[in-house]
């Protein structure tokens, strides 16, 4: 099996490749140093936002994988998530692809423009510890949410439960992809303004590499 771990940064998947015994991880491709046997594991170091992870997918994520998850963290929207839960993102928007109308927003379908801004994971396999996380929509921005009234405007256009700076443009990426591809995140913070003494990045990232080591060694 053909795995491809996608993750805007080294900090956020540290664990992970100590476990895979990538000592020296680089911006761009790494390959596990362990013997899987009936597995091969590289993982993906793309550097943070939409346009990082667009450019790196494109240029290395050529190889036909059975399965590419994009991994990280992610603030939540919905206060109902716990901060350090783990959620699937089975659908990613580029939210602020649009126009500015005065003080109104035209969202880009609003505009009837061609192509997409609104991007979904594919998985046909069945993973049972994927399905036994809670499905969530998230968006995918160039500047994290930290004000109240452009909460609320973001709130009230698109309903996320998350978002994060790369989700939607790793699904652009896999769209021609041959096998399953999945978003996971872990809750660091919720979505509002920026306070990081409340922010719970150790337990986000510990929950998320406990997991995708474990997801591993269940393959």
């Amino acid at each position: 099996m053909n795995i491809l771990v996608v993750s805007a940064t080294e900090f956020e998947v540290k664990p992970l490749l100590g476990f895979l015994g990538i000592a020296f991880p680089s911006i761009g491709m790494n390959n596990a140093n362990i013997d899987f046997e009936d597995k091969d594991i590289q993982v993906l170091i793309t550097g943070v936002g939409m346009v990082n992870t667009a450019f790196m997918m494109g240029r290395y994520a050529h190889t036909d994988y059975d399965l590419i998850i994009n991994v990280g963290v992610c603030g939540a929207f919905d206060k109902q998530l716990e901060l350090g839960e783990l959620v699937h993102i089975t659908e990613d928007v580029l939210s602020e692809l649009g126009a500015e109308d005065g003080d109104g927003f035209l969202t880009y379908n609003q505009m009837n423009l061609p192509g997409e801004h609104i991007y979904k994971g594919i998985y046909k396999d069945s993973y049972l510890m994927i399905e036994l996380l809670k499905k969530v929509k998230g968006i995918t921005v160039n500047t994290v949410h930290g004000n109240d009234e452009s909460i609320e405007k973001v709130k009230q256009l698109y309903h996320p439960d998350v978002e994060s700076m790369e989700g939607a443009a790793f699904f652009a990426g896999c769209v021609r992809a041959g096998g399953d591809f999945i978003q996971i995140r872990a809750i660091s913070n919720y979505v509002e303004k920026r306070d990081k003494s409340k922010w719970q990045m150790p337990l986000a990232t510990k929950n998320l590499n406990d997991f995708l080591i474990n997801f591993i060694n269940s393959k």
